[in-house]
C-alpha cells in the first residue's frame, strides 16, 4: 500500500512533537489504513493544519519604525516567513484545515475571518459550527497515556470512588465563567466528587494537575464532562471521550452532537448548571446502580471512539477521497 506521510501545523503553543497522535493506532509509528501521521515530516504527502490561525495575510500592515527594532515583532515576522514558504510548497487540494476550539460568540467575527483566510490556502477547512466552509463534528483524540491496544482490549478498571472532574481555571471568555460559577455552586453543595485540573482557584480545593487523565478518572463510577461550548449541533470534545475511554459514566453538559454520534445510555444529560443539576448528580452519584446499567452502552460506545470517531480515521477517510 502507497501509504501518505501526514504533517502537522498547529497554532497551540509548546513544539508539536514528530510522535503526537501515535497512541491512537495500533499500528507502529501511526500508521492508520492508507495513511502515516508524522507531525515534522520535512515533505509530507498532505499537510494537516491543526487548529492553525497563523495564516499570512495578502497584504500585511507594514511595521512602524519601533516596531522594526522590537524583537517580539522580528521573532513574529521570521515565523509569517517561515509559514509562508511552507504553505507555498503545497498545492492548496493537499492541505486540510481543522479547527478545533469552541465558537464562542465574542469570537464569531475572528473566526469567520480566519476561515476566509484559509481558504486562500486550504482545500479543505472544517470547524465545528455553521458558519465554518464545512460544518463537521471535531474527530475524536483522547489524552490517556494507554497504548491503542489497551484501550481496545481492556474491561472496565477497578472503581473505587464516585465521581471526578477534571478542568481548569481558563476564564477567558463568558462561557469559562459560567462553567467556574457552576464550580462554585458544586464547592457550596458539598456534593462528593474529586476535583483535579490546572489553574484553578484557591476556593475550588483541586487535589491538583493531572499528568495523565487516566489517572484521574479510571478509578471512578462516574465523570463530569463540562463543555465549553454548548449552543449548537456540531461540537463535542475530548471531555466526553476521555470519561468514556476510562469505562466512567460521563454526566455530560454539552450540545446535541454528541447524541448523534454514540448510542443511547452511553452517557448522561446534564439538565443545567443551577441548583437542579446538583441535585441530579447526587441523585445519580449516591449510587453505582447507573454506571452498572450503562456498562453495555460505555462498551459500544468505547469502540465507536476508537476505531470511527478517530482523528486517524478520519484523516485516512478525507485523503482517500481527496487522492
Amino acid at each position: 500500500m502507497n501509504r501518505k506521510i501526514v504533517g502537522m501545523l498547529t497554532s497551540y503553543p509548546g513544539e508539536m512533537p514528530t510522535d503526537w497522535l501515535w497512541q491512537q493506532s495500533p499500528h507502529p509509528f501511526g500508521v492508520w489504513g492508507n495513511i502515516q501521521i508524522q507531525a515534522t515530516a520535512v515533505n509530507p504527502d498532505f499537510l494537516l493544519l491543526y487548529n492553525f490561525t497563523e495564516f499570512p495575510r495578502l497584504n500585511p500592515e507594514k511595521p512602524g519604525f519601533w516596531q522594526r527594532f522590537n524583537r517580539r515583532e522580528k521573532q513574529r515576522e521570521l515565523r509569517q516567513a517561515e509559514i509562508q514558504a511552507k504553505l507555498q510548497g503545497f498545492g492548496k487540494e493537499r492541505i486540510i484545515s481543522l479547527v478545533r476550539e469552541p465558537p464562542f460568540e465574542e469570537k464569531k467575527a475572528k473566526r469567520i475571518a480566519e476561515y476566509q483566510l484559509a481558504q486562500l490556502y486550504c482545500g479543505y477547512v472544517s470547524g465545528p459550527d455553521d458558519f465554518a466552509p464545512i460544518p463537521e463534528y471535531m474527530p475524536a483524540i483522547w489524552y490517556h497515556s494507554n497504548s491503542f491496544r489497551e484501550l481496545e482490549e481492556m474491561g472496565p478498571p477497578e472503581k473505587v470512588r464516585s465521581c471526578s472532574w477534571i478542568t481548569s481555571g481558563i476564564s477567558r471568555t463568558a462561557e469559562h465563567r459560567q462553567r467556574l460559577a457552576f464550580l462554585r455552586l458544586l464547592k457550596e453543595s458539598n456534593l462528593e466528587f474529586d476535583l483535579y485540573g490546572k489553574d484553578l482557584p484557591a476556593w475550588a480545593g483541586s487535589q491538583g494537575k493531572i499528568g495523565n487523565k487516566w489517572n484521574g478518572m479510571s478509578g471512578y463510577y462516574y465523570s463530569l464532562a463540562i463543555e465549553n461550548y454548548a449552543l449548537n449541533d456540531w461540537y463535542v470534545s475530548e471531555k466526553l471521550w476521555d470519561a468514556l475511554l476510562a469505562w466512567c459514566l460521563p454526566i455530560y453538559y454539552g450540545g446535541s452532537a454528541a447524541d448523534k454520534l454514540l448510542p443511547p445510555g452511553s452517557f448522561l444529560r446534564l439538565p443545567s448548571r443551577d441548583e437542579k443539576g446538583i441535585a441530579y448528580i447526587k441523585e445519580v452519584t449516591a449510587t453505582p446502580d447507573a454506571w452498572h446499567e450503562a456498562k453495555d452502552a460505555i462498551a459500544e460506545a468505547r469502540q465507536i471512539v476508537l476505531h470511527k470517531l478517530n482523528l486517524l480515521n478520519w484523516l485516512s477517510d478525507l485523503i482517500e477521497k481527496l487522492k
